[in-house]
């Protein structure tokens, strides 16, 4: 939508091919329904950080059309935005639907024709000229030809990867798509117990054959298969790695980052001391962050949970205390594209002029967005360098 408003505002004839019968349907599922849309970082050079080995990419690209550019439009539209913890950006109703609405009135207002519920089957060439784009028995032809089909990510709003078996087919380099952000599928109970649970500022750390690997801070959200948040979402492409490495992977999760073991421990005395009489299973909840106490208590099956806090031993104190610092987990696989924000892959960008967006094989093919191999964290990133690569190839086609 933002290349056909872009093309259209300039005046250009454009025709807009859908294959679902609505426009914005992965749009509107974005952020849970909130739709982050960008990342108030406007610092270019500090922005393009986030897309690793691309970064060098994409400078010119962001200097047409950057965050700045990004605030503008939407606030021009009579949509002004929110920037939240982490400078994620939303629109100030925190309703993808609106930020969809907002890209339909656009691409209406410049007169852009839209034709949904075609499946195109792929694109003919000749030499170095796309000849047009075959659905069924139809044939679409025009001047210039714009992709932005998105990835593999949600297939369920019909992002199933076309645009790379196209491109493929026509002779571009694509990298094999996999899921990158996306939440961990974890073996043990305790965590699934929790689900709907977030943690806020949480250690996690990670191992391989119980070895260290690498630790974070951030949120941990816990759900019926294991752990997401963004902690986890940007840690699941190094945990990928760890995974086909063939070796055990497995986590610990301190509830205490900033604590030291034995402040904690003095802490829990104390309160144990003040409460000698309580049951254990009411004293839980009061020493260990909020909502978690019922998986605590799973971690704790060779304790009574009935047991009045005097006579808990040192041992078990101490048990306690070291579950707190490191809450045991087993990493078993991670989910899949229907779970995934973002997934990587795409096109070679040595294949694409990034000032332009245009092909380096087809001089009238341009592709955009999740079809580029660019990876990305969450955070709005991913729907920047969609504003972003959809303008510029809307303003230069």
């Amino acid at each position: 939508m933002m290349a056909a408003g872009t093309a259209g505002n300039r005046g250009k004839k454009v025709l807009l091919l859908e294959k679902n019968n609505i426009l914005g349907k992965k749009l509107n599922i974005t952020g849970g329904g909130r739709c982050n849309i960008t990342n108030a970082e406007y610092n270019i050079r500090e922005f393009i950080k986030h897309y690793g080995k691309a970064e060098h990419f994409l400078y010119s690209a962001f200097s047409q059309f950057g965050v700045e550019e990004t605030f503008n439009f939407f606030e021009s539209k009579g949509l002004p935005l929110v920037v939240q913890a982490r400078k994620r950006a939303f629109p100030h109703t925190e309703k993808s639907i609106d930020v969809c609405n907002v890209m339909k009135k656009y691409i209406k207002d410049v007169n852009v024709s839209v034709k949904t519920g075609v499946n195109v089957n792929k694109i003919s060439i000749k030499d170095n000229k796309i000849l047009g784009i075959i659905s069924g028995s139809d044939i679409y032809t025009a001047d210039s030809y714009i992709l932005a089909t998105g990835g593999m990510s949600h297939p369920e709003t019909g992002s199933t990867g076309d645009g790379f078996k196209w491109l493929e087919a026509i002779g571009h380099s694509v990298k094999q798509s996999s899921p990158t952000i996306v939440p961990i599928a974890t073996k043990e109970n305790w965590s699934k117990v929790l689900s709907g649970v977030s943690l806020s500022f949480m250690k996690i750390t990670f191992f391989i054959d119980n070895k260290k690997s690498f630790s974070k801070k951030g949120k941990i959200l816990f759900t019926h298969f294991g752990l997401s948040g963004p902690l986890i979402l940007n840690s699941s492409s190094t945990i990928s790695d760890l995974l086909q490495s063939g070796g055990r992977v497995t986590a610990t999760i301190d509830a205490f980052p900033d604590t030291e073991i034995n402040l904690l421990e003095e802490r829990i005395i104390k309160f144990f001391d003040k409460n000698k009489n309580k049951k254990l299973k009411n004293v839980l909840p009061l020493i260990s962050p909020e909502g978690i106490s019922p998986g605590i208590e799973l971690l704790l099956s060779d304790i009574e949970i009935d047991t009045k806090v005097h006579s808990i031993t040192k041992d078990q104190r101490k048990k306690i205390v070291n579950l707190l610092k490191a809450l045991p987990l087993t990493v078993d696989h991670l989910m899949g594209y229907d779970r995934a924000v973002v997934a990587d892959g795409g096109v070679n960008l040595e294949e694409i002029d990034t000032k332009t967006m245009r092909s380096r094989i087809f001089d009238n093919l341009y592709i955009t967005g999740d079809l580029l191999n660019i990876n990305r964290p969450s955070g709005g990133y991913s729907l920047q360098l969609c504003w972003t690569t959809g303008y510029i190839a809307g303003i230069n086609v």
